[in-house]
This record gives structure tokens, sequence and C-alpha cells, in this order.
């Protein structure tokens, strides 16, 4: 499984990239992976708007299952990968080149429950057993 250590995950299978007060967010390999291919994906926000965290901001359908994708902060959204409904295969072979939305957020204090990608890589070893 590959876990870039460069971002940062949370417990319910996002990657952030944290630049300045913007947070890049998309789903982990490993989320990826327990879906399978993904067939269909909406987005639940909009560019401009607020959203508090554990919000679902993007739900996938995949040939297994469908998922919300959770906004692992708070903030506003500055934008939102519209491109990803043209090009969901990206999402399959690559899920850190697919980012779904960018939020500029509002509470750095959220980060606390982040986890670097050794944790990430133990956190999802133990839930395959």
């Amino acid at each position: 499984m590959n876990n870039p250590t460069n971002l940062k995950y949370s417990e319910t299978d996002e990657w952030i990239l944290i630049e300045g007060k913007v947070a890049t967010i998309g789903i982990t390999d490993y989320a990826q992976s327990q879906l399978s291919d993904i067939v269909y994906i909406e987005f639940k926000v909009d560019g401009g708007e607020n959203i508090k965290i554990n919000s679902a901001c993007v739900t996938l359908e995949s040939v297994k299952a469908a998922a919300d994708v959770n906004s692992p902060l708070s903030g506003k959204v500055v934008e939102v990968n519209e491109d990803l409904s043209q090009s969901m295969e990206i999402i399959n072979s690559d899920p850190y080149k697919a980012w779904m939305v960018r939020i500029e957020f509002s509470n750095p204090s959220e980060f606390d429950s982040f986890k670097d990608a050794a944790a990430y890589q133990a956190y999802c070893e133990e839930r395959s057993h």
C-alpha cells in the first residue's frame, strides 16, 4: 500500500495535503482498494460553500459499494475537482493524484487527529486482519 510521507491521513481514509491555509483532500490507496473500481462521483459541495468537519463532501460509487468522502477539516471550499467526473479512472490508478476538494481551513487544531504515513499504515494493517 502506498502512503506518501508528505501527506497526513484521517481515520476515515482521506489524505490531506496542507499548503499554507489550504488543505487538498482525496481518498487513500487503502480506501480505493476497499471500494474497488470507482464508476461514479458526485460532489456534495460547491466552491465558496462552508463545510463542517466530518461532513460528506463527495460520494463515490464503485462496482462494490457507495461511500462518502468526509471533510477532515472545517472551513470554506475553495475548489472542487470537477475534472474527476470525466476521468474517474485516475482515482482507481493513482488516488494521490486525484484530489477532490480544496478547503481553506478555519481550525488548525483539527489537525491533531491526523496520522502520519507510518501511523496510518499501521492503522490500515490493524483493520485488514
